[in-house]
């Protein structure tokens, strides 16, 4: 962590070169190419590929993936996402179908389905998002999914749309701490996270958050942030390294130490969570099939 409270993610940063710790294996294996073969054939988005997940090569390999929804051209302009930003295709009504079938095709026990944020419609995507929870539902009962869902915008009827249609888990990104929530989600807001978040556990939902280290927040400030979610009774936090997509998006202020990590997590749980998956490489649907429990 950085210790001084004044980092901020503006000031130049150095490059720096990725630590030991966070080699990857390449993408190999008779399940990796049978799932990337399905992605193929169906004409699928994953965040996987799109965001250039480092875990791409275990999750595939071990037969899983998680889908993206509402196409792979979102509406808000990040700065540590590399999904591009501009204006979004027409939705296409048969996506729902697609994914479905895919999850039937993979027979997978977990999967999770995220999408990209469509500002541009009225209901912000939440129609597809119903369609497309029912459908696997519908062909692939015996699966259990994670719904990696946006804000909406605060456009709470929309929210509760998806809530209704009861997914095993829902799950809202609030991806740092307050302070830096103007620089990296730039047109989200960290209370308004915190409220979608509020919303899905008062429904009865199972409520997951995922977060990113390594952008110049404080060790003080990350426990802060699991008061935060605590507070809201969020059930399941992952913490993982920030990596730079680009040279155009945000650097990485500290790569951060395993041994910080697994603090980190321990302080987690201490404080509540039911699960807590904290290290360099773990993403937000990592092992995402371990937090139904």
């Amino acid at each position: 962590m950085i210790d001084s409270s004044n980092t901020a993610i503006d000031q130049p940063v150095p490059v720096r070169k990725k630590p030991d710790w966070l080699r990857v294996r390449l993408p190999l294996g008779k399940e990796y190419l049978h799932v990337r073969k399905i992605v193929e054939t169906h004409h699928l988005h994953t965040i996987c590929q799109s965001g250039n997940c480092p875990n791409m090569g275990e999750c595939w390999g071990a037969g899983t993936a998680t889908f993206m929804i509402l196409g792979n051209i979102c509406t808000r302009s990040c700065g540590f996402c590399s999904v591009a930003t501009g204006k979004p295709l027409p939705v296409d009504k048969n996506e729902p179908h697609r994914v479905a079938e895919s999850v039937r095709l993979m027979n997978v026990k977990h999967c999770v389905v995220t999408s990209v944020d469509r500002d541009d419609l009225p209901d912000g995507g939440a129609e597809i998002w119903v369609e497309t929870i029912r459908a696997i539902r519908k062909v692939s009962p015996q699966t259990k999914f994670e719904t990696l869902i946006p804000d909406f915008k605060g456009e709470w009827n929309n929210l509760q749309l998806v809530i209704d249609a009861r997914p095993d888990i829902l799950s809202h990104n609030l991806e740092t701490v307050r302070r830096l929530t103007k620089q990296v989600r730039v047109q989200a807001k960290y209370d308004r996270s915190l409220e979608v978040l509020c919303r899905a556990k008062k429904a009865g939902l199972r409520t997951k958050c995922g977060v990113m280290l390594g952008l110049g927040e404080t060790e003080v400030e990350v426990i802060e942030l699991m008061d935060d979610l605590r507070s809201v009774n969020c059930d399941v936090l992952t913490l993982g390294q920030y990596l730079q997509p680009t040279k155009n998006h945000l650097p990485v202020v500290e790569f951060v130490h395993p041994e910080k990590f697994t603090r980190l997590g321990e302080i987690a749980k201490e404080k509540g969570f039911l699960y807590v998956e904290s290290g360099p490489l773990v993403r937000s649907s990592y092992h995402a099939e371990r937090h139904v429990l």
